[in-house]
């Protein structure tokens, strides 16, 4: 049962209509046609949500930016020896020049959208989303002021 030669496979199972294709055009079973169809449910069936998956990918980001901080530190003590003033002075350097830019922007993207894509209610009292186990949904984002308080100049 060929086609003509121009149509591709999926011309050719369209073509024939939905109730003579093979496996296709059965009825909806009742659990299916009750159930509500709408891109949100879409969005949230199967897999993990979005929000879930960002919010994994900056803890990993930031477990990793602090690994290679905490590299560059020992490694800065190392060089300096003795000297702390050269130390801190180097260090404030190193944490001015240092760049957190691919980490920042998914921090920024999970600031904007978190609260979108959980629903969350806004408090009417401070006019800002509700606070989730008393804390803002909000990440800060790094710079060099965060890395000095991870590991101060001052040894």
């Amino acid at each position: 049962m060929a086609g003509r030669p121009e149509e591709s496979p999926a011309e050719r199972v369209i073509g024939r209509g939905l109730e003579d294709a093979e496996g296709l055009g059965k009825p909806l079973a009742e659990r299916t046609r009750q159930r509500q169809r709408t891109i949100e449910a879409y969005l949230k069936s199967g897999a993990p949500p979005r929000w879930m998956e960002r919010i994994g990918d900056i803890d990993r980001g930031i477990v990793n930016e602090r690994r290679r901080l905490q590299r560059a530190y020992r490694r800065l003590a190392i060089e300096c020896g003795a000297d702390r003033a050269a130390f801190a002075r180097r260090w404030r350097a190193i944490a001015e020049g240092w760049s957190f830019g691919g980490l920042n922007e998914l921090i920024a993207v999970h600031n904007e959208w978190y609260p979108v894509e959980r629903d969350l209610p806004m408090d009417l009292r401070t006019r800002d989303y509700v606070l989730i186990n008393g804390r803002s949904f909000r990440r800060p984002l790094l710079d060099p002021a965060w890395i000095l308080e991870q590991f101060p100049a001052d040894r």
